[in-house]
């Protein structure tokens, strides 16, 4: 009787293992390029129940040039609404400096927006902050306003297809870890 016991226990045993160790496999890796949705939590990110194609727009840039989303196909952008006397924009783009230039060889495309400024405020101050990446003029406001940037920073996230990936507002730090890591997920899908 005590190895009859002894027998279902340790066959007991080996079905427990089995069963664990086929499940760990079957959820050890997400798909390649998935990004993990513990970094939407984290990060505070908003994400759209489907995919939206983000709306093109054509705006200037600060050297007189025109840019829309259709010439940044293929990229991940991070497409920032902002103005320069808004404090928690300025606190954050030097985050938002800092990722782009260690993620910009990998497809980021950092874009900020600036909500119904001139050309010489918003040079002004990209020149004291130090900021590389792109900043377009919404002189008008109505690029902001499709956008639904009543209130800002707003951010969005659009994946190298074009589509919402994801939206933010108000701001963060862009240069965490986390941010980091959400980003470098993101870039690695290839849609």
């Amino acid at each position: 009787m005590k190895s009859l016991s002894r027998r279902f226990l340790f066959a007991a045993v080996c079905l427990l293992v089995l069963v664990q160790s086929s499940e760990a496999f079957f959820h050890r890796k997400k798909a390649p390029g998935a990004v993990d949705e513990g970094y939407f939590k984290k990060l505070g990110i908003e994400k759209p129940e489907q995919a939206i194609r983000a709306p093109d727009f054509n705006l200037e840039d600060l050297h007189g040039r025109r840019l829309g989303l259709k010439g940044l196909r293929g990229k991940v952008v991070f497409l920032n609404f902002w103005a320069t006397w808004c404090i928690p924009c300025r606190q954050e783009m030097p985050a938002m400096e800092i990722l782009y230039r260690e993620l910009k060889g990998q497809g980021l495309e950092v874009v900020a927006i600036n909500v119904r400024e001139s050309k010489p405020e918003v040079r002004r101050f990209f020149d004291e902050l130090g900021l590389t990446f792109i900043s377009l003029l919404d002189k008008d406001g109505k690029v902001s306003e499709e956008y639904g940037a009543w209130a800002i920073p707003l951010s969005y996230f659009i994946n190298r297809k074009g589509e919402f990936f994801g939206k933010v507002n108000g701001s963060r730090k862009w240069d965490s870890q986390e941010a980091k890591a959400f980003f470098r997920n993101l870039l690695q899908e290839r849609n």
